[in-house]
């Protein structure tokens, strides 16, 4: 039985930068599909985990990488990482070559030692971070609304979204996992607690062959899980983590065990974003906690959609994660970046999509209902007013993104209320 393949954004974003540098790094977490996304693009490929081939292979990148660059272009080296030498080798065949679409490289961590490359590869290779499937990708959104249309003056928009509740609890726990997409629900809820039990168990301590104890793992992920989508201080996860007052547990290790997450590709914070105001309102700087997916924080926790519909407010900001993941998809594909706004009075926006053209959309993410969306709206218009326009621009959209809502549209404040499950790039 041959596996479906579901179409990803980054599918063009891949080709479009095979067609402008002579190499490109797919990099991201596990499972999020970089192999098989590489792939379909490909002409010939290497992996350097086989495990008939791995000894040789490392071998070879030792005393003549140049072997392994021999193949139709472009060419698939998957786990690169394994054999950081590899990265030079590929620059300077790059160079000498002189063009464009030769190479693939895919990663699914940061080398355990940089200080075998000996060059950026600026200029050579381009950079592509991958994560798990939006809910466009994986067939859970229609797609009625545009985000980068959004960026055009004074859209209409229309969309009708029949998520319920049950719906959007079961994604948030299934996750963006391709091989959890189109099972049933017990395999694919299995999938996000298969992975975080390999990050556990081995992962976190393969990224740079540290040995890091499983159990304190789990604490870490567990804390960090509940201080998703807010800006949880380190010294808080540390309270968290900290099983008693005579726990060993340091600040310093906790940085380690964290570091070595986001090099896996795990955690994925957002930074704040700092907008010229017309006040001196001074904004705060910390960075905001998310996962990849919010799968992994359901997994750390041990809870499945049903614990999630007996506590909304958990179920809001694991929904505020999922949705920063698809945003973050969204934005890659249209040259922009996701942060993160609050201010010392309070106010804040859950995200800014910050386009390199300088144009910029902000957005408030609620579960759903009424209230909650009037208070996303509110929120936006008093923002809106804050930002200095004679330095910056207008924002292009203001935008509550839901849960549960039965229609995409525009209210007569010029504030757009989508579901999720509408967008798409």
């Amino acid at each position: 039985m041959v596996d479906k393949y579901y179409n990803r954004i980054c599918d063009r974003v891949l080709s479009d930068k095979l067609e402008a540098k002579g190499a490109v790094l797919v990099k991201g977490a596990k499972w999020c599909g970089k192999t098989t996304t590489a792939e379909r693009i490909s002409k010939s490929v290497i992996y350097i985990e086989d495990p008939a081939r791995k000894r040789q292979y490392l071998e070879l990148a030792e005393v003549d990488p140049s072997q392994l660059l021999q193949g139709d272009v472009p060419h698939l080296i998957d786990e690169w990482q394994l054999a950081p030498k590899l990265w030079d080798a590929v620059r300077f065949e790059v160079d000498k070559r002189n063009e464009f679409g030769q190479f693939i490289l895919t990663g699914s961590a940061v080398p355990p030692d940089i200080s075998e490359i000996s060059h950026t590869g600026i200029g050579r290779i381009a950079s592509l971070l991958m994560r798990p499937m939006s809910l466009f990708e994986s067939g859970d959104s229609n797609g009625n609304v545009s985000l980068g249309s959004l960026f055009s003056d004074n859209l209409q928009v229309s969309g009708n979204c029949s998520h319920t509740l049950n719906d959007i609890t079961y994604l948030i726990c299934r996750g963006g996992w391709p091989k959890a997409v189109g099972q049933k629900e017990k395999i694919a809820l299995s999938q996000a607690v298969d992975y975080y039990e390999s990050v556990v168990e081995s992962d976190i301590s393969r990224v740079d062959d540290i040995y890091r104890d499983p159990e304190r793992a789990k604490r870490v992920l567990k804390a960090y899980a509940r201080g998703v989508s807010t800006e949880t201080t380190i010294t808080a996860l540390l309270r968290d983590v900290r099983t008693d007052e005579n726990d060993s547990f340091s600040e310093n290790t906790l940085r380690n065990y964290i570091s070595a997450l986001k090099k896996i590709y795990v955690i994925e914070d957002t930074h704040a974003w700092n907008p010229n105001l017309r006040s001196k309102t001074a904004i705060r700087t910390t960075d905001t906690r998310y996962f990849v997916d919010p799968s992994i924080a359901t997994a750390a926790m041990g809870i499945g959609p049903n614990d999630l519909i007996n506590d909304l407010s958990t179920a809001g900001l694991l929904f505020e994660n999922m949705c920063v993941r698809d945003l973050r998809v969204f934005a890659d594909a249209i040259d922009g970046n996701v942060y993160h706004y609050r201010d010392k009075s309070g106010l804040e926006c859950d995200a800014v999509v910050h386009l390199r053209n300088g144009k910029y959309g902000l957005i408030e993410i609620k579960l759903g209902g009424d209230k909650l969306i009037e208070e996303g709206a509110s929120n936006l218009l008093k923002l809106k007013e804050k930002i200095d326009t004679d330095k910056m621009h207008e924002p292009s959209f203001l935008m509550v993104l839901c849960g549960v809502a039965p229609f995409a549209y525009r209210r007569k404040d010029g504030v757009y209320v989508v579901p999720i499950g509408c967008l798409k790039d």
